[in-house]
Protein backbone atom coordinates (compact mmCIF):
# COMPACT_ATOMS: atom_id res chain seq x y z
CA UNK A 1 0.00 0.00 0.00
CA UNK A 2 0.88 3.61 -0.55
CA UNK A 3 2.25 5.14 2.85
CA UNK A 4 0.14 7.31 3.36
CA UNK A 5 -2.33 5.23 3.26
CA UNK A 6 -0.34 3.39 6.19
CA UNK A 7 -0.66 6.25 8.28
CA UNK A 8 -3.91 7.23 7.84
CA UNK A 9 -4.72 3.02 8.72
CA UNK A 10 -2.04 3.14 11.93
CA UNK A 11 -3.64 6.53 13.24
CA UNK A 12 -7.40 5.71 12.74
CA UNK A 13 -6.64 2.14 14.49
CA UNK A 14 -4.51 3.04 17.69
CA UNK A 15 -4.18 6.97 17.69
CA UNK A 16 -6.32 8.41 20.53
CA UNK A 17 -7.61 11.98 20.48
CA UNK A 18 -6.78 12.10 23.96
CA UNK A 19 -2.81 11.61 23.92
CA UNK A 20 -1.06 13.12 21.21
CA UNK A 21 1.60 10.54 22.26
CA UNK A 22 -0.31 8.27 21.49
CA UNK A 23 -1.08 9.42 17.93
CA UNK A 24 2.42 10.16 16.95
CA UNK A 25 3.75 6.93 17.84
CA UNK A 26 1.05 4.98 16.04
CA UNK A 27 1.50 7.44 12.73
CA UNK A 28 5.60 6.50 13.42
CA UNK A 29 4.40 2.70 13.69
CA UNK A 30 2.87 2.99 10.19
CA UNK A 31 5.35 4.70 8.58
CA UNK A 32 8.97 3.02 9.84
CA UNK A 33 8.38 -0.15 7.66
CA UNK A 34 8.95 2.12 4.43
CA UNK A 35 11.32 4.16 6.40
CA UNK A 36 14.52 2.14 4.74
CA UNK A 37 12.74 2.84 1.38
CA UNK A 38 12.62 6.18 1.32
CA UNK A 39 16.05 6.99 3.03
CA UNK A 40 17.80 4.82 0.61
CA UNK A 41 16.13 5.43 -2.35
CA UNK A 42 16.27 9.34 -1.06
CA UNK A 43 19.95 9.25 -0.97
CA UNK A 44 20.31 7.53 -4.86
CA UNK A 45 17.60 9.82 -6.39
CA UNK A 46 18.39 12.91 -4.59
CA UNK A 47 21.82 13.13 -3.32
CA UNK A 48 23.83 11.14 -5.78
CA UNK A 49 21.04 11.74 -8.64
CA UNK A 50 20.51 7.53 -9.88
CA UNK A 51 18.33 7.13 -12.06
CA UNK A 52 14.98 5.70 -10.84
CA UNK A 53 14.80 3.02 -13.26
CA UNK A 54 17.93 1.79 -11.47
CA UNK A 55 17.06 2.64 -7.84
CA UNK A 56 13.71 0.99 -8.30
CA UNK A 57 14.70 -2.03 -11.39
CA UNK A 58 17.46 -2.90 -9.63
CA UNK A 59 18.41 -1.60 -6.31
CA UNK A 60 15.22 -2.38 -4.73
CA UNK A 61 15.45 -5.86 -5.68
CA UNK A 62 19.01 -6.00 -4.51
CA UNK A 63 20.18 -8.07 -1.51
CA UNK A 64 21.57 -5.47 0.24
CA UNK A 65 18.40 -3.52 0.09
CA UNK A 66 16.42 -6.68 0.84
CA UNK A 67 18.42 -7.23 4.23
CA UNK A 68 17.25 -4.06 5.34
CA UNK A 69 13.74 -4.35 4.45
CA UNK A 70 13.78 -7.87 5.74
CA UNK A 71 14.24 -6.01 9.44
CA UNK A 72 11.90 -3.48 8.93
CA UNK A 73 9.37 -5.39 7.72
CA UNK A 74 9.13 -8.70 9.87
CA UNK A 75 6.27 -10.01 11.72
CA UNK A 76 8.37 -11.74 14.15
CA UNK A 77 10.72 -8.65 15.09
CA UNK A 78 7.28 -6.25 15.77
CA UNK A 79 5.36 -9.12 17.41
CA UNK A 80 8.36 -9.30 19.82
CA UNK A 81 8.04 -5.45 20.02
CA UNK A 82 4.14 -5.53 21.13
CA UNK A 83 4.95 -8.51 23.00
CA UNK A 84 7.15 -6.43 24.82
CA UNK A 85 4.91 -3.44 24.92
CA UNK A 86 1.97 -4.82 26.09
CA UNK A 87 4.09 -6.77 28.95
CA UNK A 88 5.29 -2.94 30.18
CA UNK A 89 1.78 -1.66 29.58
CA UNK A 90 2.91 1.55 27.41
CA UNK A 91 0.31 2.81 25.07
CA UNK A 92 2.88 3.92 23.55
CA UNK A 93 4.70 1.84 22.16
CA UNK A 94 1.51 -0.79 21.63
CA UNK A 95 0.55 2.04 19.57
CA UNK A 96 4.09 2.01 17.89
CA UNK A 97 4.12 -1.46 17.34
CA UNK A 98 0.62 -2.44 16.51
CA UNK A 99 0.29 0.05 13.66
CA UNK A 100 3.63 -1.53 12.28
CA UNK A 101 2.08 -4.87 12.48
CA UNK A 102 -1.04 -3.50 10.74
CA UNK A 103 0.96 -2.06 8.23
CA UNK A 104 2.49 -5.44 7.65
CA UNK A 105 -0.80 -6.90 7.76
CA UNK A 106 -1.51 -4.52 4.81
CA UNK A 107 0.91 -4.58 2.71
CA UNK A 108 1.76 -9.33 3.05
CA UNK A 109 -1.52 -9.95 1.23
CA UNK A 110 -0.74 -6.81 -1.87
CA UNK A 111 3.04 -7.40 -3.30
CA UNK A 112 3.42 -9.61 -5.78
CA UNK A 113 7.29 -9.55 -7.31
CA UNK A 114 7.85 -6.24 -4.95
CA UNK A 115 7.43 -8.38 -1.94
CA UNK A 116 9.59 -8.50 1.48
CA UNK A 117 10.74 -11.14 3.67
CA UNK A 118 7.96 -10.82 6.53
CA UNK A 119 8.83 -13.93 8.78
CA UNK A 120 12.58 -13.11 8.72
CA UNK A 121 14.21 -14.47 10.88
CA UNK A 122 13.10 -17.62 10.89
CA UNK A 123 12.69 -17.79 7.14
CA UNK A 124 13.60 -15.35 4.35
CA UNK A 125 10.97 -17.02 2.61
CA UNK A 126 8.31 -14.26 1.00
CA UNK A 127 5.10 -14.68 -0.28
CA UNK A 128 4.34 -13.83 -3.71
CA UNK A 129 1.07 -12.38 -4.21
CA UNK A 130 -1.41 -12.77 -6.73
CA UNK A 131 -2.17 -9.67 -6.23
CA UNK A 132 -0.54 -6.17 -6.14
CA UNK A 133 -1.43 -2.57 -4.70
CA UNK A 134 0.14 -0.96 -7.92
CA UNK A 135 0.47 -3.24 -10.08
CA UNK A 136 -2.10 -3.47 -13.01
CA UNK A 137 -1.12 -6.65 -14.04
CA UNK A 138 -1.56 -8.15 -11.17
CA UNK A 139 -5.16 -5.76 -10.31
CA UNK A 140 -3.73 -2.89 -9.02
CA UNK A 141 -6.36 -1.27 -11.28
CA UNK A 142 -9.13 -2.54 -9.00
CA UNK A 143 -7.04 -2.59 -5.35
CA UNK A 144 -5.48 0.84 -5.78
CA UNK A 145 -9.30 2.32 -5.91
CA UNK A 146 -10.87 0.35 -3.25
CA UNK A 147 -7.22 1.27 -0.76
CA UNK A 148 -8.47 5.05 -1.75
CA UNK A 149 -11.97 4.71 -0.83
CA UNK A 150 -11.03 2.84 2.28
CA UNK A 151 -8.12 5.95 3.16
CA UNK A 152 -10.96 8.43 2.19
CA UNK A 153 -13.79 6.89 5.08
CA UNK A 154 -10.46 6.80 7.91
CA UNK A 155 -10.05 10.42 7.11
CA UNK A 156 -13.97 11.13 7.52
CA UNK A 157 -13.40 9.17 10.75
CA UNK A 158 -10.38 10.87 11.80
CA UNK A 159 -11.88 14.41 11.28
CA UNK A 160 -14.50 13.95 13.43
CA UNK A 161 -12.58 12.18 15.99
CA UNK A 162 -10.07 14.95 16.30
CA UNK A 163 -12.27 18.14 15.57
CA UNK A 164 -10.98 19.93 18.91
CA UNK A 165 -7.06 19.28 17.24
CA UNK A 166 -6.88 21.80 13.99
CA UNK A 167 -3.21 20.08 13.24
CA UNK A 168 -4.53 16.49 13.34
CA UNK A 169 -7.16 18.02 10.87
CA UNK A 170 -4.42 19.67 8.58
CA UNK A 171 -2.24 16.29 8.83
CA UNK A 172 -5.47 14.36 7.47
CA UNK A 173 -6.50 16.54 5.13
CA UNK A 174 -2.69 16.41 3.53
CA UNK A 175 -2.57 12.86 3.69
CA UNK A 176 -6.08 12.42 2.51
CA UNK A 177 -4.66 14.61 -0.47
CA UNK A 178 -1.07 13.03 -0.92
CA UNK A 179 -3.30 9.74 -1.24
CA UNK A 180 -5.60 10.67 -4.01
CA UNK A 181 -2.77 12.91 -5.73
CA UNK A 182 -1.69 10.71 -7.65
CA UNK A 183 -5.14 9.40 -9.19
CA UNK A 184 -6.22 13.28 -9.90
CA UNK A 185 -2.96 13.39 -12.11
CA UNK A 186 -3.54 10.50 -14.02
CA UNK A 187 -7.23 11.50 -14.43
CA UNK A 188 -5.95 14.82 -15.58
CA UNK A 189 -3.42 13.95 -18.34
CA UNK A 190 -4.45 10.83 -19.05
CA UNK A 191 -8.69 10.52 -18.67
CA UNK A 192 -9.70 13.49 -20.66
CA UNK A 193 -11.15 15.45 -17.33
Amino acid sequence: MNTPAHLIFGITAFGRADSGKVTLAAAAGALIPDLSLYVLAGWHLIVLGTDPEIVFGQMYYSEEWQRIFRIDNSFVLWGIALGLAAMLRSKVFIALSAAALLHLLLDFPLHNDDARAHFWPVTNWKFISPVSYWDTRYYGHIVGPVEVAAVLGCCFVLWQRYAHVPAMRVATAAAALLQISPVIVWMLFFGGV
